[in-house]
């Protein structure tokens, strides 16, 4: 007699719509440990629940931060809380709806993420928790500066629909290497912005998204330029916002549809559901059509790089080549990997270290002219 292994076995319907949202590349792409992503898909191919599982990851990971930093190995405490927050992260994402167990986790990926801020270690960039009024509420995020000195410049970036804030500290951490300040943005709809102080996703949300702008303005530790760059859903009000505010000096789009529609399948309607803040899909459909981006009416004049994976299957060429459309030829930047997947999760390294390089070209003047390069 021989055992199933739990791997080749079929999975349900649930297990088999997590495995796709959350793959082992996107895993490791926002953060956590490649062994704990291995484990996490594994566990619950095997029927442990998906949340259960990924908290227990984390669980691991806050002792092992807690035994470091009673040792005094800050490096490795900081670490360890960067990997329990991802994987608290992670632990989240199983609740397509907004609930008390959604919350929870939420609030204590934000508490690993606040305690890896919390401990100064040499050469790491320095991460602050930010809160900025907006509505008579909150919004927040994590501003990242380099190591030492000014930043040259900041880029402020968000994500979409299910991943927040600091699920990106490795693209925030390209950006800190090169002397650019990151701004890690929780805009309405989104993470605690939402889940704790109630700002959802409406016909005005990029004025949400302009406050991380006023905050950036406003430090003196910020010099430069101001960059804003949208992962997933959240690259179309990157777009929308910089068609309309002028301090926006240059923008990157990953992985956006340029007009967006009430999704087909259940999921992926409660999770925008949940970021507008109603289950009617009479607002819903109201708020996704107020969002589309038309590049007759919507003109984006700063510098625009669009990022695109040829094996995206939420975001066809077709859906963003409206946003190079509006910022015309003599602007815009496309970059094509064919078999990437969404938002590039699977060229992680190279996808960063290309936009980080060219924000710093756009941002700080470092651009060598044609005839000399």
């Amino acid at each position: 007699m021989t055992l199933e292994n739990p791997e080749t076995a079929p999975l349900s319907p649930l297990v088999a719509a997590q495995h796709r949202a959350m793959p082992l590349t996107r895993l490791v792409d926002c953060g956590m440990d490649h062994a704990d992503a291995r484990r996490l898909l594994s566990d619950t191919a095997g029927g442990t629940p998906w949340e259960e599982s990924a908290a227990l990851l984390a669980d691991t990971w806050l002792e092992r931060a807690r035994l470091a930093e009673e040792a005094g190995h800050l490096t490795t405490a900081r670490e360890s809380y960067r990997y329990a927050s991802a994987a608290l992260m992670f632990a989240q994402m199983a609740y397509q709806t907004d609930n008390d167990d959604k919350r929870e986790l939420y609030s204590r990926h934000t508490a690993a993420t606040a305690s890896a801020a919390g401990l100064a270690v040499p050469y790491a960039s320095r991460i602050e928790r930010v809160e900025i009024p907006h509505r008579d509420s909150t919004l927040t995020g994590w501003l990242c500066l380099p190591p030492t000195g000014p930043a040259r410049a900041t880029v402020v970036v968000w994500g979409g629909l299910s991943g927040w804030g600091a699920a990106y500290l490795r693209i925030a951490d390209a950006y800190t290497a090169r002397g650019l300040a990151c701004l890690l943005a929780e805009g309405p709809g989104q993470g605690e912005s939402r889940l704790r102080h109630g700002l959802y996703f409406d016909e005005k949300v990029t004025e949400g998204f302009a406050r991380f702008i006023d905050l950036a303005e406003a430090d003196s530790r910020l010099a430069g330029g101001i960059g804003v760059q949208g992962i997933s859903f959240g690259g179309l009000f990157a777009a929308h916002l910089a068609a309309a505010d002028p301090r926006v000096a240059a923008v990157v789009v990953n992985g956006a549809p340029a007009a967006p529609t009430t999704p087909e399948f259940r999921t992926a309607r409660e999770q925008i559901s949940a970021a507008v803040g109603t289950e009617g899909l009479d607002r819903v459909t109201e708020v996704m059509h107020s969002l589309r981006f038309a590049p007759d009416t919507h003109r984006i004049t700063c510098p625009l790089l669009l990022l695109h994976g040829g094996r995206d299957p939420l975001a066809r060429y077709e859906d963003q080549e409206p946003f190079l459309r509006a910022a015309g030829p003599a602007t815009a930047t496309l970059r094509i990997w064919p078999d990437g997947e969404h938002t590039l999760y699977n060229h992680a390294a190279e996808r960063d270290a290309f936009t980080a390089d060219w924000f710093t070209d756009h941002l700080t003047g470092n651009i060598v002219p044609k005839s000399e390069e």
